[in-house]
């Protein structure tokens, strides 16, 4: 096993150096550890240039496989510490930059209190990419809209606005609520997520189509961009906590809610230490805001 997370840290790092120094081995050692595994299995892994290293066309086609024998392995580990009682362990889970902000550090601190060798891993991503993370098992778990969690298991579901985020100065902020279709006409920042938009289809619904000027990843860039008067924009209310920004923040009409839920493909097989962490999500989840 000690190979294949060898060569999981090589492509994670793009370098056979980097990766050894990483794991306390010589260059040579992990170089022999790759040799002998390309050997057993009879493929070319990685591809060595200068520029670093990468998987070779056939070690791209089996490297999902190996991921999931490594979260597999990982899995297995924890449940053998679950029966011994939990002490270490890792937590992977995906989740957007609103969770990472403003639900994660008062969980992480409890969590923490009771069990301070668990290490955690946050994927900050869209909701489809951690929809792949969960799948392909790069994480444990993940927070998501539950209307794209296609063949997961969901639980722990909460409800949150969607508002307006307008420039200061903007005629629409001198409202008290915001009509959906005013905020079509303006140029929009759409904020990504994939393949699924909230507020998009909240304009279907009504039958607007917005004028998009930018689509950003980012939730505070685009509370930049907005202040800055480039455009006005819909982000969900979690986000907004907590901004010094110029900007104003209006309901909508009609309301627009967000639901957002713990996504995993198989309960029985989450890592014990992520099974605890999501029953702590669960049991916070009416102080959370």
């Amino acid at each position: 096993m000690q190979r294949y997370l060898a060569l999981q840290k090589i492509v994670e790092m793009g370098s056979f150096s980097k990766a050894a120094e990483f794991l306390g081995y010589t260059q040579s050692g992990i170089s022999q550890m790759i040799a002998s595994l390309e050997k057993e299995l009879s493929i070319k892994l990685l591809s060595r240039s200068r520029s670093g290293a990468v998987l070779t066309h056939e070690g791209s086609e089996l490297y999902p496989y190996i991921e999931q024998m490594i979260y597999r392995y990982f899995a297995m580990e924890e449940k053998a510490k679950d029966i011994k009682g939990l002490d270490t362990g890792i937590i992977r889970m995906g989740a957007m930059s609103s969770i990472t902000a403003h639900w994660m550090p008062s969980l992480l601190k409890e969590f923490n209190e009771k069990y301070p060798k668990v290490e955690f891993v946050i994927n900050q991503g869209d909701y489809s990419l951690i929809q792949e993370w969960i799948k392909t098992g790069a994480v444990d778990f993940g927070f998501m809209t539950p209307s794209v969690a296609s063949g997961l298991e969901i639980t722990a579901q909460k409800e949150g606005a969607l508002l307006a985020v307008l420039p200061q100065n903007h005629p629409l902020a001198q409202m008290d609520v915001v009509p959906m279709e005013l905020l079509a006409k303006e140029p929009y920042i759409l904020v990504k997520e994939g393949h699924y938009h909230e507020s998009m289809e909240a304009f279907e619904a009504i039958g607007a189509v917005p004028d998009v000027r930018y689509t950003v990843h980012d939730d505070y860039a685009i509370m930049t961009m907005v202040e800055a008067g480039l455009g006005v924009s819909i982000l969900a209310e979690l986000i907004l906590q907590r901004t010094n920004y110029n900007i104003a923040i209006r309901p909508l009409d009609p309301p627009l809610k967000r639901t957002l839920a713990i996504c995993y493909k198989d309960k029985d097989s989450l890592p014990v230490a992520s099974r605890r962490f999501i029953q702590l999500v669960k049991r916070r989840l009416d102080e959370l805001p």
